[in-house]
């Protein structure tokens, strides 16, 4: 009885609780290296984005435009109330609310993200919707009503900025990902997944086939009679 006590209580004890062995786990550990990456490309989107206007409005403000490049590019400082590329005039305040709560929302998606992909993209999303919030947050005519600075024209293209430059590319990258089934996650749609064991055993058996003519079907076939003389 003492030996059977003392088997299953080394049993009970050697038991692996499955949080224990999830702690240590790849998946646990490749969260926060995404995140890490999340955080990194939002940083550097922010402070190129904050550092261009700063200067900027410091060397172009009340000095006509800069063509450059044949008249290709043209830097000329402006004054946006809209959303991206002078949308939306006027709606200063809910633009405000929807970066806001844009911003919210990559935060907390954040917690299920794997896939590097896509923390590049939402790295560019939130480096850009937070570098437009700062100017309706800190610039004039005042908080939540700030007019956001544009100071880079194309032809034909309305004047924009570095943060809506990286909202576009992000939104882009987000669609091709969607597009092609990539998951937060790393895992990729059902439409998309393919079974690589179920691929090799079908490779095996046509490997089979190929090589004995008909199959089994041939390693079934009756051995000939034999024939008396």
């Amino acid at each position: 009885m003492c030996d059977m006590q003392t088997t299953r209580g080394a049993s009970l004890s050697g038991a692996t609780n499955p949080d224990e062995r999830g702690a240590g786990s790849p998946e646990r550990e490749i969260r926060p290296r995404r995140v890490a990456v999340l955080v990194a490309v939002a940083a550097g989107a922010l402070t190129l984005d904050i550092v261009s206007k700063v200067v900027v409005v410091a060397q172009l403000s009340d000095r006509p435009p800069v063509r450059l490049l044949g008249g290709l590019l043209t830097l000329r400082v402006t004054r946006n109330s809209g959303a991206a590329f002078s949308i939306g005039t006027g709606m200063t305040f809910v633009l405000t609310l929807i970066a806001v709560s844009v911003i919210i929302a990559i935060l907390r998606t954040a917690r299920r993200l794997r896939s590097l992909p896509w923390a590049i993209t939402l790295g560019l999303l939130l480096g850009g919707a937070t570098g437009n919030l700062v100017d309706r947050l800190l610039r004039s005519p005042g908080p939540l009503r700030g007019h956001v600075v544009d100071w880079i024209e194309l032809p034909h293209w309305p004047v924009f900025n570095l943060a809506d430059s990286a909202i576009v590319c992000g939104g882009a990258i987000a669609v091709l990902l969607a597009a092609r089934g990539l998951q937060l996650d790393g895992t990729r749609s059902a439409g998309d997944a393919t079974d690589p064991v179920a691929a090799d055993k079908d490779g095996n058996e046509d490997g089979n086939e190929d090589g004995n003519g008909n199959g089994t079907a041939q390693q079934d076939a009756p051995p000939p009679p034999d024939r008396k003389s």
